[in-house]
C-alpha cells in the first residue's frame, strides 16, 4: 500500500522517482486482498502486485530506505550498513521532518535527510514501538486494512510535502486604477 501511496503522491507532485517495495518475507506473493480494496478505494489498482523479498542489491542505489517497522529499517542496515543515514522508518522520517521543517528548494535531498539522521543511534531500531511502527493489518478485517492505508496515506501526504514542497508563486496585484468623481 506504501508504494503506490507514495508513487502516486510523487507522481501528483511531479517528482519523478523510482518507488519501489521489498519485504522480509517470501517474494512472489500477490497483494492481501484486503489491501487490493483499501487500495482500490482510493483509485489505485493492487492487482498486479508481487512481493519481493529485499536483498542488498535492491538496497544498494536507494536514496531512501523506508520501513513499515523498527525491524524492517534494522534489518536493512544490517544487511547493507552504509544505508544507514538513509534508512528510517515512514512515522520516524515524517516526525523528524516536522521537526526539522520542510526541504529548502536549494537543498539537495541528499543532504535534507543528512540533517534528518543526525542524532540518531542504531540501538533506536531495537524492539517494537508503536512511534515508529505502522501497525500491519494482515489476517485482519477490512477495516483494519482500511485504517492502515488512511494512515499511510496521511504520512505520506505528509512526507512529500516536507521533502518536496510546493512554493506558492508570489501574485502581482494589479495596478490599481485611480477613479476621479
Amino acid at each position: 500500500m506504501a508504494e503506490a501511496l507514495l508513487r502516486s503522491a510523487l507522481h501528483g507532485r511531479g517528482v519523478d522517482a523510482t518507488v519501489s517495495s521489498a519485504g522480509l518475507f517470501r517474494g512472489g506473493v500477490p497483494a492481501s486482498p484486503g489491501s487490493v480494496r483499501a487500495m482500490a478505494r482510493r483509485g489505485l489498482d493492487l492487482g498486479g502486485h508481487r512481493s519481493r523479498t529485499v536483498t542488498g542489491d535492491l538496497l544498494e542505489g536507494a536514496d531512501l530506505v523506508l520501513g513499515m517497522a523498527r525491524l524492517h529499517v534494522k534489518e536493512a542496515v544490517l544487511a547493507v550498513p552504509h544505508i544507514w543515514p538513509c534508512a528510517f522508518t515512514l512515522k520516524e522520517l515524517v516526525r523528524r521532518g516536522a521537526a526539522a521543517g520542510p526541504r529548502p528548494d536549494d537543498q539537495p535531498f541528499e543532504a535534507w535527510l543528512a540533517r534528518l539522521h543526525e542524532g540518531r543511534k542504531r540501538a533506536d531500531l531495537i524492539g517494537d514501538d508503536p512511534a515508529d511502527d505502522v501497525a500491519d493489518p494482515v489476517g485482519g478485517p477490512d477495516t483494519l486494512y482500511l485504517a492502515t492505508a488512511t494512515e499511510l496515506e496521511d504520512l505520506v501526504a505528509r512526507l512529500v510535502d516536507l521533502a518536496f514542497p510546493v512554493h506558492p508563486v508570489p501574485v502581482n496585484p494589479p495596478d490599481r486604477v485611480a477613479s476621479r468623481p
